[in-house]
């Protein structure tokens, strides 16, 4: 657990907190719109003593240590997006290919094919980006900005993505039956967690120089 451990803005340690604690206990599962198997609940913590043993590294340094993996838990964030981006178009290429309108396939319309076309690009081109990501990061050197890039780039793909595929789908895309409408509600939280794609936006703008608190 994470807890501030002073007045200085920033000023946060690491603790190992464990179930057998007294004073901690778990809440009601949450509900969330998709991701329904992944275990979500409230902890609470009730004058939770815990041995300074338990304590990670320096007392003042937990943000600073959780900082460290930033990057490469966005990269590995958008490893997972692109992953879904790809499910959801093999997925789409197969139902368009065996449905059929008018008397023949749905992916034998133009509109069909210039989409599937245009998404198959798209993730072509996230997919170096990614890689080359996964490179840097392997070699200590993917810096905070690009793991940003990376991030939002490939989160706002995969919702996009999916978004045209259940059109795809038509009326069998908003069924829960079909993985596409699945998948189509899972995917809305990867542009919020590992920082929201709008504190992407943010880290990549400082670091071209622009910084509002410097220019306010």
């Amino acid at each position: 657990m994470a807890a501030k451990t002073g007045e200085k803005r920033g000023q946060i340690g690491l603790f190992v907190v464990t179930a057998d604690m007294a004073g901690f206990s778990r809440g009601r599962h949450l509900k969330k719109m998709g991701l329904p198997v992944q275990d979500t609940a409230e902890i609470r913590f009730d004058d939770v003593k815990v041995p300074k043993d338990n304590l990670l590294g320096d007392p003042g340094m937990g943000f600073a240590y959780m900082a460290e993996c930033l990057a490469v838990e966005r990269t590995m964030s958008a490893i997972s997006s692109l992953s879904h981006a790809q499910a959801a178009f093999d997925e789409t290429m197969a139902y368009i290919t065996e449905r059929r309108a008018f008397g023949r396939p749905v992916g034998a319309f133009q509109e069909s094919r210039f989409t599937m076309a245009r998404m198959r690009t798209e993730i072509d081109i996230a997919q170096c980006f990614t890689d080359d990501c996964v490179m840097l990061a392997n070699d200590g050197r993917l810096s905070p900005e690009v793991a940003a890039e990376v991030k939002q780039v490939t989160t706002d793909l995969e919702n996009r993505v999916i978004d045209r595929c259940v059109q795809l789908h038509g009326g069998a895309g908003f069924m829960d039956e079909y993985r596409v409408s699945r998948m189509y509600r899972d995917a809305r939280v990867s542009r919020i967690f590992a920082g929201s794609n709008e504190i992407m936006k943010e880290i990549v703008a400082r670091g071209l120089g622009f910084d509002a608190r410097k220019m306010s």
